[in-house]
């Protein structure tokens, strides 16, 4: 078991953890979150309306614009389900992993070849999507959470039909299609195109630069690079479904937000005159992955799907090296 100083430091580092990267996180999930249309389109009738809700165009004006409008309270909104979930698996890395791993982060996914480390991913995933749904749910709302109250929390994210049959989040159209396509891709693509270019990078340790080639290297890092074009737009699909909530009202189609008896109580952010992000409209909500594609790319353009595309690309690159 860990000791009492080692038990500090670990709280210590997952605090500082937390307190950079869910402010990052809560930019970045808002800024691909953020509905903004081309400047003209048509309403009901077929008559040209111009936009007129929030323009942002980049990640840092993101981070900006909520810090503007709703202060240190906004940048950490997703701080309380990401809390419990890095939580519940510090404490499972505790129980089962050696002391001697812990203090050395050489804790990764089991070696089971490519086929087993696809079927452990997607298992992983399937455990956290809840997760990952409340919490980009937390992020975009803007409503105004209370740190201690996952009651009044959910209420405000989660439907009635949602909160009664919380299966139903795993039926959200096309997020497993994006989540699973993600994962295999990652896994299937990058992971066994390194094995076969670099295997010497599967090796425990640092490889020395004789055993490998440097052509071999350069075309891997362009491959992984290049899967930017295929990962971003997996990403920004996958906010817009996990924050697109399900309703079963007749009156409502069965994927569409209910309009009365939810969130009437909610508390608002004191003196806040406009919202930070606007969302799509709900009566005619996605129907999955590539219908979300399509409307992303018919509705806001193209540059939508490749909001922050420059993380995906660091995230490529720290991943397929790891």
């Amino acid at each position: 078991m860990l000791g009492f100083v080692d038990m500090l430091l670990l709280i210590g580092s997952l605090a500082v953890s937390l307190a950079i990267f869910v402010p990052l996180t809560g930019a970045l999930v808002r800024f691909r979150a953020h509905y903004n249309p081309k400047g003209l389109q048509l309403d009901t009738e077929g008559d040209v309306q111009p936009h007129t809700g929030p323009v942002v165009t980049s990640f840092f004006a993101m981070l900006k614009r909520v810090y503007r409008i709703e202060v240190w309270p906004g940048l950490y909104k997703g701080l309380m389900p990401s809390l419990v979930s890095t939580t519940i698996v510090t404490l499972f890395l505790i129980i089962f992993l050696s002391e001697s791993n812990l203090r050395h982060g050489r804790y990764s996914t089991p070696s089971t070849g490519v086929l087993g480390m696809l079927s452990y991913s997607i298992f992983a995933m399937l455990i956290s999507l809840p997760q990952t749904i409340i919490t980009d749910r937390a992020i975009t709302t803007p409503h105004k959470l209370p740190y201690f109250d996952p009651i009044y929390s959910l209420r405000i994210l989660l439907t009635p039909t949602e909160r009664g049959r919380p299966w139903i989040l795993y039926l959200t159209p096309g997020l497993l299609a994006a989540q699973v396509s993600h994962i295999a891709y990652v896994v299937l693509g990058l992971r066994t195109v390194r094995q076969f270019l670099l295997p010497e990078l599967a090796n425990p340790g640092l490889p020395d630069r004789s055993d490998i080639s440097m052509v071999k290297l350069a075309i891997f890092f362009v491959l992984a690079l290049g899967s930017t074009v295929v990962l971003a737009p997996l990403e920004v699909i996958a906010i817009r479904l996990a924050i697109q909530r399900n309703h079963a009202a007749p009156e409502f189609n069965s994927i569409s937000q209910e309009e009365e008896g939810d969130a009437e109580e909610a508390t608002e952010y004191a003196g806040v005159d406009e919202d930070v992000i606007g969302l799509r409209t709900e009566r005619e909500p996605y129907i999955g992955l590539v219908d979300c594609a399509k409307r992303i790319i018919d509705e806001e353009g193209w540059s939508a799907l490749y909001r922050a595309w420059w993380l995906t690309m660091l995230g490529c690159l720290s991943g397929a090296f790891s």
